[in-house]
């Protein structure tokens, strides 16, 4: 792992190149970005924008999505991978926040988590991102990017989480969140890094310690 000094160029260096960045998903309300990051999961968030941007203008808060059943949610959202688990979950998760939380989405990590579909990753972007907490999503992107660089040393998302949360300023966490998650879609590619064009070489153990074609860490 990098010692403190190396973390705070790096996260510097990350700032300087990525520093206005923030999801790529479209929405409008906590409930709509609910609704799209679990959708999100094993699909692209361009994907996910085609299908909200008709789904939301018809069906905006939980009382009108609750108006579809399983089956016509699942037509309206096809075109993500594991749909029908989606509609299930996002039209059981819909029904909690009407039943238990007065038709809002909850803020916190442990009512967020009670929601049907809804695992630390999803609700640290809804606290993150919806609600403007300082918390850090751990997906396949910032997995792969926190281990490969030195960031963390971890086996594990949860355990990765922490060790960034131990590293990086608390100010900083919902930033760097979306700084390693373009870092990993546009240079440090799951395959294929671009260690040619990667502004971290000098600090990157990736880098500095295996070849760009060497094997990848695990994106689970």
């Amino acid at each position: 792992m990098l010692k403190a000094r190396e973390i705070r160029k790096v996260l510097n260096i990350l700032a300087l190149h990525y520093g206005n960045t923030g999801t790529a998903l479209h929405f409008q309300t906590p409930f709509q970005l609910l609704v799209a990051t679990i959708m999100a999961a094993q699909s692209t968030d361009k994907q996910v924008n085609n299908i909200t941007r008709r789904l939301f203008a018809e069906h905006p808060d939980p009382a009108s999505l609750l108006k579809l059943s399983v089956q016509e949610l699942e037509g309206k959202i096809k075109q993500v991978g594991l749909y029908r688990n989606k509609a299930r979950h996002i039209l059981a998760a819909a029904r909690m926040i009407m039943d238990e939380f007065g038709g809002e989405v909850p803020r916190s990590r442990r009512e967020l988590m009670k929601l049907p579909g809804v695992g630390r990753k999803t609700a640290n972007v809804v606290l993150s991102v919806g609600f403007q907490h300082d918390a850090i999503a751990v997906d396949t992107h910032v997995f792969r990017v926190a281990n490969r660089i030195g960031l963390a040393d971890a086996d594990d998302p949860l355990s990765t989480e922490q060790q960034l949360m131990a590293n990086i300023p608390r100010k900083q966490w919902s930033a760097a969140h979306h700084w390693l998650i373009w870092h990993g879609r546009k240079i440090c590619r799951a395959q294929n890094p671009r260690c040619q064009s990667c502004p971290l070489t000098d600090y990157c153990e990736f880098f500095r310690n295996r070849s760009p074609k060497s094997a990848t860490p695990p994106d689970g």
